[in-house]
C-alpha cells in the first residue's frame, strides 16, 4: 500500500545557487515548506529580489522498507523554473510554476542520508509561460506548495478520473477511470475494487474489474437516491480504488458531485436550473509572504468570497491556484473558472508547446471538481493565434468533454474556437454619467463584441479594476463611485439574458511590477484591501445577496464633514437588500428612501440613495455650523430589521483584533489571520487615525512580516503562522492612543 508523507520541516535554504549543491550538504538557513524565497515588504517591493536562482536542500534518510518500491518527490508547486538532484544526479526538470510535477528517486537511492537539491530559477525566462512580456501581477521565488514523499508498490495508480452522466435523473451513472503508474514496465495479472462512497468513506456501491495495460473503468447505471451537487447543497462523493497486482497493493480516492453545468445563449444553467455568475477574480498571493500560505490560508479566501462578498463564482486569475483552495471551492458550493498561466503576450513554438502542455497539467490535476465548470485555455487578454488556440481547445476537449472551454480576450470580433466567448470589458468610463444625465453604457452589447450576427453563449470575465483602482483611503465620493461603477456593471449584466454573468476586477488587492498599479507598487483594483479587509464596494457585491440568508445595510460614508465637495451629505449610498430605508440626522424627523429602482431596475437588491430627488438638505439638519449624530436603518415587511449608527463626534474608542482561528496545527506551516480595527464610540471605523500598530507575538509561532504596522483607513492585518512548536500562543497588539489587546491561540 502507497506511503504518502508531506516534508514539511528539514528543508536547507540557500539564497543563492550554485553547482556545489548538486552534490554536496551545505550549510544555510533551516526552513519549511511552503516558503518563499525572499521576505517581501509590503509597499515599494522590489521585484528583482527574487529574480535570480536558489537552492533547497533536504537529507532524505533511506528506509529499509522502501526496497524494491517506488520512491518518488511530487512537488504541488514551486516557481518557476525547478530542477531536482538526488545524489547528484538529476532526476526532474519543471518549467511551470503553478502545476505540480514529480521526481523518480527509485535505483538512486543509498542506505543513510540521500541529499535532495533543488534549484529554483525565479528569473522571468521568456521560454516559460506567462513570461516574456509585461505581466501586472508578481511571482514569487520559491517551493511555495507542498511537497511529498510518496513511496508506492511497482505498479501504482497514477490518476483517476470519474465522469458521471444522467444527473437529473433519479437513477444517475459514473464512470471511474483509472490510469496506472508503470516506470519499470514490470509485467502483472491483477485487478480493482472500485467504490463509490459518501464524503465519509461510506461504501455505497462497489464493483471488481480486471486490470491490464495502462488504464481501466468501471461503470455504475441506475445509482438510486443520490443528491446533486449545487452550490446550495454542494454534495460531494467519494471514488476509491484499491489495486490489487502481482506486483503489490495500491489506493487512491478522489472526490468528485453529480451536476450539469453549462453556458448557452440564454445564460448559465447549473443542474438545468438558470443562474446569473456574479463573481470576482483571485490572485494567490500574500501580503510579505508572496504564494507561500499552506491549506488554512487558501481555503479561507474561498470562504471570504462565498460567505463575505457572497459571489457564486470565483476566477482562479491568471493560472491554476492551490488544490487546497480548489478543494474548498467544492465544500462549498463556489464555482470556479479555472484557466492556463499568462498575460496578453504569447511566445514562440516552445513557449506555445509549453502551454499546451499546462493545459494537459491543469485539466490531468483538476477534472474531478465539480466546482470547476469551465476551463480557461486561451492567455488572458492575449491576440488571436488560431493554430496555438486550435492546439489548446483540442487538448482540453480531449482530456475532458463534460467541461465547455473559454478564451479570455479584451478584443472585438476576435476568433471563437472556444465554447464560451469570455471577455474582459473594461468601456465603463462613467463619472459618475447618471449625474450628468447622461445614460451609463457599462458594457458592450455581445454582438458588437464578438462581430458575429448570431448570438453565442457569452460572459464578462472581468470589468472595473485597473479603470477606477480605489485605495481603501480614498476619499469619499471616490468610494461611492468605486460602487456605483461595480453596481452598474452587475446591473447591465443582469438585465441582458445572453450574458451569462460577470465577474470583477478584482477580490483584493495585489503586489504589482514596477510598470503597474500605484506608487507604492500595488494595484489597488479589489472591492477588499490586501489582508482581505472589505472596502465599500465590496458591500455592493454582499448586498445582492437573500436578507434570509445575512440582512445588508453599509452606508457608503465616512459621515464626516468636509468629505465632500462643499460639505454635502448627498448623494448618501446605502447598499442593503432591506425593502426600504430610514435616515434620521439629529433630532430631525427620518427620511425614507425606497431601492433605486430608476438606475438599477436589474440587481437582485438596488442601493438605496439618498439625493436630492428624495431629501432637502435642510430637512436633514446637516447644513449649519452643527454637525450631528445619524442613525441609518433597514426595514424588511415593515419591520426594523438593522441599524447603523453614525456619530457625529467620533472618538478612538476601541481597539478590535479579530482573529480567524484560534487552533493551528503544529506539524503543518499553518498561519491564520488577524485583522486589527480602529472603532468608534458606535462601532464605525476610523478611517482617519494615523496610528501605529505594534505587534508581538511569542510561544509557538510567529510573526509574518514586520511588528510595526501603520493603519489604512482605520485597519490593518497580519498572519501569524505556526514554528512546528506545541503549546500556546500569545498575540498582544497596541496602539498609542487605544491600548493593547492580547489574544491566546494554541498550536497542537
Amino acid at each position: 500500500m502507497r506511503a504518502v508523507t508531506k516534508l514539511v520541516s528539514g528543508w536547507t535554504f540557500h539564497t543563492s545557487f550554485s553547482s556545489d549543491l548538486v552534490a554536496t550538504a551545505e550549510p544555510g538557513t533551516a526552513v519549511r515548506l511552503p516558503h518563499n524565497a525572499v521576505d517581501l515588504e509590503m509597499t515599494y517591493l522590489d521585484e528583482r529580489s527574487y529574480q535570480k536562482e536558489f537552492g533547497y536542500q533536504y537529507a532524505l534518510a533511506w528506509q529499509p522498507t522502501w526496497a524494491g518500491r517506488e520512491v518518488s518527490l511530487r512537488f504541488d508547486g514551486a516557481m518557476a523554473n525547478s530542477v531536482v538532484w538526488v545524489n547528484g544526479q538529476q532526476v526532474a526538470a519543471h518549467k511551470d510554476g503553478y502545476t505540480p510535477f514529480s521526481a523518480r528517486l527509485t535505483g538512486l537511492l543509498k542506505e543513510g542520508d540521500n541529499l535532495i537539491t533543488v534549484k529554483i530559477d525565479g528569473s522571468e525566462n521568456p521560454e516559460i509561460p506567462p513570461f516574456g512580456g509585461q505581466i501586472d501581477y508578481l511571482t514569487y521565488a520559491g517551493i511555495y506548495r507542498d511537497v511529498w514523499l510518496q513511496v508506492t508498490d511497482t505498479v501504482s495508480i497514477a490518476n483517476l478520473k470519474v465522469e458521471t452522466a444522467n444527473e437529473l435523473s433519479d437513477t444517475k451513472s459514473a464512470t471511474v477511470k483509472g490510469f496506472l503508474a508503470n516506470p519499470t514496465q514490470a509485467a502483472y495479472t491483477g485487478s480493482a475494487l472500485v467504490e463509490l462512497c459518501t464524503a465519509e468513506g461510506t461504501v455505497l456501491h462497489q464493483q471488481t474489474v480486471e486490470v491490464s495495460g495502462a488504464e481501466f473503468s468501471a461503470s455504475f447505471e441506475a445509482l438510486a437516491g443520490l443528491s446533486l451537487w449545487n452550490i446550495d447543497s454542494p454534495v460531494l462523493y467519494m471514488a476509491r480504488v484499491t489495486l490489487n497486482t502481482s506486483a503489490g497493493q495500491d489506493q487512491l480516492s478522489t472526490r468528485f458531485g453529480f451536476r450539469t453545468a453549462h453556458f448557452t445563449t440564454e445564460g448559465f444553467f447549473l443542474n438545468g436550473k438558470h443562474l446569473k455568475i456574479r463573481g470576482l477574480n483571485r490572485h494567490q498571493s500574500y501580503p510579505y509572504v508572496g504564494y507561500a500560505m499552506g491549506q488554512r490560508a487558501q481555503e479561507k479566501d474561498a470562504d471570504v468570497m462565498k460567505d463575505v462578498l457572497k459571489c457564486n463564482l470565483v476566477r482562479t486569475s491568471h493560472y491554476p491556484q492551490s488544490t487546497y483552495f480548489l478543494d474548498r471551492c467544492d465544500e462549498i458550493g463556489l464555482l470556479v473558472f479555472e484557466e492556463i498561466p499568462g498575460w496578453q503576450h504569447i511566445g514562440g513554438q516552445a513557449w506555445q508547446d509549453e502551454s499546451v502542455e499546462n493545459v494537459r497539467r491543469m485539466v490531468e490535476r483538476d477534472w474531478n471538481h465539480p466546482s470547476i465548470i469551465i476551463w480557461g485555455v486561451r492567455i488572458n487578454e492575449s491576440q488571436d493565434h488560431h493554430d496555438f488556440y486550435t492546439r489548446t481547445n483540442a487538448m482540453a476537449r480531449s482530456l475532458d468533454s463534460t467541461r465547455q472551454t473559454g478564451g479570455v480576450r479584451y478584443i472585438e470580433n476576435s476568433e471563437l474556437l472556444e465554447d464560451v466567448y469570455t471577455v474582459n470589458d473594461f468601456c465603463h468610463v462613467a463619472t459618475p454619467e447618471w449625474m450628468k444625465g447622461i445614460a451609463p453604457t457599462p458594457l458592450r452589447q455581445p454582438r458588437q463584441v464578438t462581430g458575429l450576427d448570431h448570438e453565442v453563449p457569452y460572459l464578462i470575465t472581468e470589468f472595473n479594476g485597473h479603470m477606477y483602482p480605489t485605495k481603501r483611503i480614498d476619499p469619499e465620493d471616490r468610494q461611492a463611485e468605486h460602487v456605483s461603477r461595480h453596481l452598474q456593471v452587475l446591473n447591465k449584466a443582469y438585465e441582458n439574458p445572453v450574458i451569462s454573468g460577470a465577474i470583477g476586477w478584482c477580490m483584493y488587492d495585489y503586489n504589482t511590477h514596477k510598470d503597474f498599479g500605484a506608487g507604492d507598487r500595488i494595484c489597488h483594483h479589489g472591492v477588499m484591501d490586501i489582508f482581505r479587509e472589505p472596502k465599500f464596494a465590496a458591500w455592493g457585491y454582499t448586498s445582492q445577496c437573500s436578507p434570509a440568508e445575512q440582512v445588508v445595510l453599509e452606508p457608503v460614508t465616512y459621515w464626516a464633514r468636509g468629505e465632500k465637495d462643499r460639505c454635502e451629505v448627498l448623494p448618501l449610498i446605502v447598499l442593503t437588500n432591506c425593502d426600504y430605508v430610514e435616515l434620521k440626522v439629529g433630532d430631525f424627523l427620518p427620511k425614507r428612501a425606497e431601492p433605486d429602482r430608476e438606475r438599477y431596475p436589474h440587481l437582485p437588491h438596488a442601493p438605496v440613495i439618498f439625493d436630492s430627488r428624495h431629501v432637502n438638505m435642510s430637512d436633514l439638519g446637516a447644513w449649519g455650523m452643527l454637525w450631528r449624530d445619524a442613525t441609518v436603518t433597514g426595514f424588511i415587511n415593515g419591520k426594523a430589521v438593522s441599524t447603523v449608527k453614525l456619530s457625529g463626534n467620533p472618538l478612538p474608542t476601541t481597539l478590535q483584533v479579530q482573529v480567524d482561528d484560534t487552533v493551528l496545527r503544529a506539524d503543518e506551516k499553518d498561519a491564520t489571520r488577524v485583522i486589527v480595527r480602529t472603532l468608534d464610540q458606535v462601532g464605525r471605523l476610523l478611517p482617519f487615525l494615523d496610528e501605529v500598530v505594534q505587534v508581538e507575538v511569542t510561544g509557538a509561532a510567529q510573526l509574518l512580516g514586520p511588528e510595526l504596522l501603520p493603519l489604512k483607513g482605520g485597519t490593518t492585518g497580519f498572519w501569524v503562522e505556526t514554528t512546528g512548536a506545541v503549546g500556546d500562543i500569545t498575540v498582544r497588539v497596541s496602539t498609542r492612543r487605544m491600548g493593547e489587546q492580547v489574544l491566546t491561540l494554541h498550536a497542537e
